[in-house]
């Protein structure tokens, strides 16, 4: 089957876009693909201080998960945290090694670290699972990289984004749907093998 970069279709009422990032390595010894997409945006700091480079640290060579949400919401963003949850449930030893979710504070002044860690003890986050905040210009350049940004925390999208770096694929699914419809779609970009060869005419 042959991909069209953000071709949106509808399946199962949710809403799903996919994409495929060029991984043909480098030209003229410049990154080409997701790295060379999202490798310059600024770091990060995640729930427990440190600095993180969303390609190079979490999204590199792996499956990520990413949202966007701010700690003092009391509507969409502790749905979708459950459903998180229930995604790191479901991915078990996998989750900090082939896969990684990643959500991300649209209200940086608000969301410290020491916040977001507050925040992910009580969706019992593991190693693997990481709340990013940051300068507010540098989360914006994230945000507006990953289509997520919005001036008001509570106009933020409620989408989850589903890729996988090796092959390039990309998927969007509504955030706030039942986990029993998002669990097939990361299980679907974890076993992504890539474009099919081309087949022969003769």
């Amino acid at each position: 089957m042959k991909r069209f970069p953000f071709a949106f279709l509808l399946v199962s009422g949710l809403l799903l876009a996919s994409a495929a990032f060029s991984q043909g390595g480098s030209q003229g010894g410049q990154p080409s693909g997701a790295a060379a997409y999202f490798g310059s945006l600024p770091s990060l700091v995640d729930q427990d201080g440190r600095p993180v480079q969303l390609y190079a640290d979490l999204m590199k060579g792996k499956v990520v998960v990413i949202d966007a949400i701010f700690t003092t919401c009391q509507g969409a963003c502790p749905v979708m945290s459950r459903n998180f949850a229930k995604i790191q449930d479901w991915l078990g030893d996998r989750l900090g090694k082939e896969a990684y979710l990643i959500s991300i504070s649209v209200d940086p002044v608000t969301d410290t670290p020491a916040k977001l860690k507050e925040y992910a003890s009580h969706f019992n986050a593991r190693p693997g699972w990481y709340f990013l905040t940051g300068k507010p210009d540098d989360v914006a350049q994230v945000l507006k990289k990953l289509g997520q940004y919005t001036e008001k925390p509570d106009d933020h999208l409620n989408l989850f984004l589903v890729g996988n770096d090796v092959t390039g694929l990309w998927k969007k699914a509504f955030g706030l749907a039942d986990a029993a419809q998002l669990l097939p779609i990361v299980d679907s970009v974890l076993k992504d093998q890539g474009q099919e060869p081309a087949k022969g005419t003769g």
